[in-house]
């Protein structure tokens, strides 16, 4: 087939071709002055959604046993990983840039403490008498006693010019395997920086925690 172009038509024709629009590459973009707007349509919508359950006795008590359903499972998923890898915290948010550049701050870090061994070189996490918060740091050294079954393990940040001594106990001089949470075995990065917000912000939790139990409660079932 032969392409025509409107220099072969007639003039008369020519006259009624419109050319084609140009496509351009569009973006919608919400105005900041629109979200406190936006928020409270969405609060009184839920508000509205959650009178409505609470007239309706049965639908409340299906909704409230799906929630904590949903509660149970998260909490049998973080008991299970406890129970495959041995270790009572299997998964950890890195909150110091003392491991950079190997991990970052926010990094979540996978943990197994079911190995016997650890070595030099090894990322572990390990928690400090009187201390709430572990910390994530590499094994530098590791001492055998003479009786060849007790090791001590000697720590330090990849990002920090001495030995974790001076973070360990008054008189602790090495760190003993039942120090020790676990063995670092996987990363995702950054993606505990969610965690962070909420440790710093303690009030911004509750509020997480409200609005995601607010939407389970008044979500409805397809």
């Amino acid at each position: 087939f032969e392409r025509l172009g409107q220099r072969d038509l007639p003039t008369s024709a020519r006259r009624h071709i419109t050319p084609p629009a140009a496509a351009t590459a569009t973006t919608q973009q919400i105005d900041p002055t629109m979200l406190p707007a936006m928020l409270s349509e969405m609060i009184d919508k839920q508000v509205f959604e959650l009178k409505k359950l609470w007239q309706n006795k049965r639908q409340l008590l299906f909704q409230v046993l799906n929630l904590g359903m949903i509660v149970f499972s998260a909490l049998m998923i973080w008991k299970g990983l406890m129970f495959m890898t041995k270790s009572e915290s299997p998964v950890v948010v890195v909150l110091s840039g003392s491991m950079e550049p190997a991990f970052q701050r926010g990094d979540i870090l996978f943990l197994n403490n079911a190995v016997e061994q650890v070595g030099v070189g090894d990322v572990v996490v390990f928690k400090i008498k009187d201390r709430d918060i572990p910390i994530v740091h590499r094994i530098l050294k590791v001492h055998t006693k003479p009786d060849g079954e007790t090791v001590e393990l000697l720590t330090k940040g990849d990002n920090n010019r001495v030995d974790d001594r001076g973070l360990y106990a008054p008189g602790q001089m090495w760190l003993q395997r039942e120090d020790i949470l676990g063995k670092a075995v996987g990363t995702l990065r950054y993606v505990g920086m969610v965690t962070i917000a909420l440790n710093d912000y303690p009030v911004l939790k509750y509020v997480l925690v409200g609005m995601m139990g607010l939407f389970v409660l008044t979500s409805k079932e397809g």
